[in-house]
């Protein structure tokens, strides 16, 4: 019980979660690191699995290329790029030293759901309701847009959940090459064997963590439109709820 009465008096002390080294202070770089690998991620995942899911083609390339990086320890990757002549580990700003290396590392890591599931996602959507949207005179982007996207969209924000979670659990570990976030206070802690401070910084990640799964979760469900236009009797139609039957396109009019 020593170990956790340490942890507890480690958070409880004001003075820990303020300063330049403080928990409120690496908390926020973690942030920062989270969340520039994820958009990094989502330029370069989303455009590429959600036009693939459109096309119906390359898929199944697309995703087991990225699934590579599954099978890749993100620790290994970020060594890697660490020992190499680019991007080494030179200083990025906020993002510290081996700032690059360790986005590329994140950034790599999160791309994997992103792309699997917009690309599921777009391949989900019904056939019929394509053919409906093909009936009303529809060009293949105005389905994409007013169709596939908006029936899609609650898959893709799922993995961009599953990414982020993901992105900030792993980020810890731009500590061990002397990064910043909240893995400095778990790799230190563990080092000087204070162990109450390690469990500390850990149990931070942990309900961080939580707090961003509950935010997505409540992201997800606001974009189901599906959800939302769904009747007392529990059927709608899949154009009505994109909106695609309320405005016509231009070119079907008249």
């Amino acid at each position: 019980m020593t170990v956790f009465g340490d942890m507890w008096r480690y958070l409880t002390d004001a003075s820990n979660w303020s300063g330049s080294d403080g928990i409120a202070a690496l908390l926020g770089q973690q942030l920062l690191l989270t969340v520039t690998a994820l958009v990094m991620a989502m330029a370069v995942g989303l455009p590429v699995a959600l036009w693939l899911g459109h096309l119906g083609r390359g898929g199944f390339l697309a995703i087991n290329i990225s699934n590579v990086g599954r099978a890749i320890p993100t620790f290994a990757l970020l060594a890697l790029l660490v020992v190499a002549p680019w991007p080494g580990t030179g200083e990025l700003g906020p993002y510290g030293r081996a700032g690059l290396a360790t986005l590329i590392a994140l950034t790599l890591f999160a791309l994997p759901p992103i792309i699997t599931n917009s690309y599921v996602a777009m391949r989900e959507v019904p056939a019929e309701v394509r053919e409906a949207a093909r009936g009303m005179g529809m060009t293949g982007v105005q389905r994409f847009w007013r169709v596939e996207l908006p029936l899609g969209l609650p898959l893709v924000v799922s993995g961009l959940r599953l990414a982020l979670v993901q992105v900030w659990a792993t980020a810890t570990i731009a500590a061990l090459v002397a990064g910043p976030g909240l893995g400095q206070i778990i790799t230190d802690g563990f080092f000087r064997s204070n162990y109450g401070k390690g469990i500390a910084g850990a149990l931070v990640v942990a309900a961080v963590a939580l707090v961003l799964e509950l935010l997505a979760a409540m992201a997800q469900r606001a974009v189901d439109t599906t959800r939302r236009g769904t009747p007392a009797g529990g059927h709608t139609d899949a154009l009505s709820v994109t909106g695609a039957t309320v405005e016509p396109p231009a070119e079907s009019v008249g």
